[in-house]
């Protein structure tokens, strides 16, 4: 296979927020070897023409859920059309290790994982092996069974591994100090081959309206460990915090900041500063006690991004019902089948209970307010499949929003789609965020939801909206954003900035010929049956060139069907050469 490269005539941007500036860019095997201007091709060099491109470190996505995902889509499409040249996954307390011993523990990891980030449970369990019990023996599964076009980095879950020490009890009860201590010896195995760190979750019901098993954790649990994280130089902490449902974000946000201080170690606490314009109650003490833990150093990163949750809503496949406190309307999706479906929408019971529930929606989400529920798409194509359902009841005299959105699913079938309103940013908080260099962004959530569409492709809508069109940032500011400043904060040394001796994650692109293309439907999920259903996707952006460890995945307008991608972890030697 071709192993070198010379990219000519390019503008260097190299992730760090320095200026940019024209120069070549060499690549043997994996590594850059060269950065200069005017590099004079060498015998059997691929040269490749930069002319007014921009040549930048590979984008890094620091919140993905391809930890099932990857077994049957190992081209992660469209990640390297994007430019993306790292994923970090086992975020959310979500993962698929350590297990239990009991299948029917090891199929509740799977429930709780599959009905959170929409991954369809059938394949989930079975197109994974699970020839392991601990994380260890799943990275070696992993990197035995499963190659992809990106660097695949993860954190091991603390979800999972408090199921696989406490069994179905970890829903119920805190955990006894021998529990705690095997919880321990799971996360010191994960830690030593290499997992990133820990993630936990402080947000999430079930859709039984169950607090998640880490919100039953208490401090004498996290606070073990901690102590494990604290002994493994480069790990770091994960946490995501509630601003959005029960609103008990800055109460947690404080409770793991004072553990972190106390334990020295990396904290990322996704949504500690909320960014959505309905969360401005919150800014205030959320700012507060982000400049409280910069001006003490304590090591705590809000984590965040600059694109609101993802609204389109799928009858067969979404949490945004329960996670709204609508739970009636949640049983709907979870029935099996168009049949139980419909007999739902015509009982009515149901019916009755349906507009109870609805009256318990929590009030920031438009899942709830018929004036900001929009109809996509018709399965049946009775429709109308445009307006908003307040206009439906308007034109049909139907008096609660609960009934009228049955009643447009009976005419027009549950495979139909609606789309909520998109929740609208609070700017001057992102401001802030944006250039914080103990901040971390493009949380993009790729991987999961895929009926309802997170992630790939934001980190262009990203570049266009930001830098080219509204030039509210810099080029540099911008890829600093998106590559160097994950990769510092990960720990990713040997990656993330464009520098003699590093890997050479490397992307081209022209600037004014990028987007964020169109949603548009892939067939191509196994569906358990023997079939397939669908997920969303897009067009490539495009980039010139994406390549990963010196070789290209994204190339001349296609994938290139290259998977370089390496199973990556905080890369201590190179972080203890670059501190000497």
């Amino acid at each position: 296979m071709q192993d070198k490269y010379l990219i000519k005539n390019g503008t260097v941007v190299d992730g760090t927020g320095a200026p940019a500036y024209k120069a070549d860019v060499r690549v043997r095997g994996q590594q850059i070897v060269a950065i200069a201007p005017d590099l004079a091709p060498e015998k059997r060099e691929r040269v490749i023409d930069a002319t007014g491109c921009y040549v930048t470190p590979g984008f890094i996505e620091a919140h993905n859920h391809y930890d099932a995902p990857m077994w049957w889509m190992p081209t992660l499409d469209p990640m390297p059309g994007y430019g993306v040249t790292t994923s970090i996954n086992g975020n959310c307390g979500f993962a698929a290790a350590p297990v239990h011993d009991d299948p029917a523990v090891r199929q509740e990891m799977i429930d709780i994982f599959s009905f959170f980030e929409d991954i369809p449970e059938k394949p989930f369990r079975e197109m994974l092996p699970w020839d392991w019990k601990t994380w260890s023996e799943y990275k070696a599964s992993v990197v035995k069974h499963v190659k992809t076009p990106v660097n695949f980095g993860a954190f091991v879950g603390h979800i999972a591994i408090r199921l696989a020490v406490m069994g179905l009890e970890a829903w119920d009860r805190t955990a006894t100090p021998a529990e705690i201590e095997q919880m321990c010896a799971l996360l010191e195995d994960a830690l030593s081959a290499g997992a990133l760190g820990l993630s936990s979750n402080l947000l999430d019901h079930d859709k039984n309206d169950r607090p998640i098993p880490t919100r039953k954790a208490d401090d004498a649990e996290f606070d073990a460990l901690f102590a494990v994280i604290a002994r493994h130089p480069g790990a770091l902490v994960q946490v995501i915090v509630d601003f959005f449902m029960r609103l008990d974000g800055l109460q947690n946000s404080e409770r793991m900041s004072a553990l972190a201080k106390k334990h020295g170690i990396r904290m990322q606490i996704g949504g500690s500063v909320p960014t959505l314009a309905f969360q401005s109650f919150a800014i205030e003490g959320a700012e507060a006690l982000h400049a409280r833990n910069k001006a003490e150093g304590n090591d705590v990163w809000p984590g965040f991004h600059v694109i609101s949750p993802t609204t389109i809503v799928s009858f067969n496949s979404s949490l945004l019902f329960a996670q709204s406190n609508n739970y009636v309307w949640s049983e709907l999706v979870q029935a099996k089948g168009e049949e139980a479906k419909m007999a739902l929408l015509e009982s009515p019971e149901w019916r009755a209970r349906a507009r109870e529930s609805w009256a318990q929606t929590f009030p920031i989400s438009p899942i709830g307010r018929a004036e900001d529920i929009f109809f996509m798409e018709s399965a049946t194509g009775v429709g109308p499949i445009t307006g908003t359902l307040r206009d439906y009841m308007d034109a049909n005299g139907i008096d609660h929003p609960s009934d009228a959105l049955a009643d447009w699913l009976l005419d027009n079938g549950t495979d139909s789609i609606i789309k909520t309103a998109d929740f609208p940013n609070n700017e001057e908080a992102l401001d802030k965020l944006l250039t914080d260099p103990q901040a971390v962004g493009n949380l993009c959530d790729s991987g999961a939801h895929g009926q309802m569409f997170c992630g790939v492709g934001d980190n262009v809508l990203f570049l266009t909206r930001y830098v080219r069109d509204r030039k509210q940032l810099t080029i540099e500011q911008g890829i600093e954003y998106l590559s160097g400043r994950i990769a510092r904060h990960f720990n990713l040394a040997d990656r993330g900035t464009l520098k003699v001796g590093k890997k050479a994650d490397i992307v081209v692109f022209d600037l004014a010929e990028i987007e964020r293309r169109p949603d548009e439907k892939a067939w191509d999920v196994p569906d358990g049956e023997g079939g397939t259903t669908y997920r969303y996707t897009r067009q490539p952006a495009p980039m010139r060139l994406t390549m990963v460890n010196g070789i290209p995945t994204f190339d001349r307008g296609a994938f290139a069907g290259h998977f370089p991608g390496e199973f990556i972890g905080p890369e201590v030697e190179a972080l203890a050469q670059a501190a000497e």
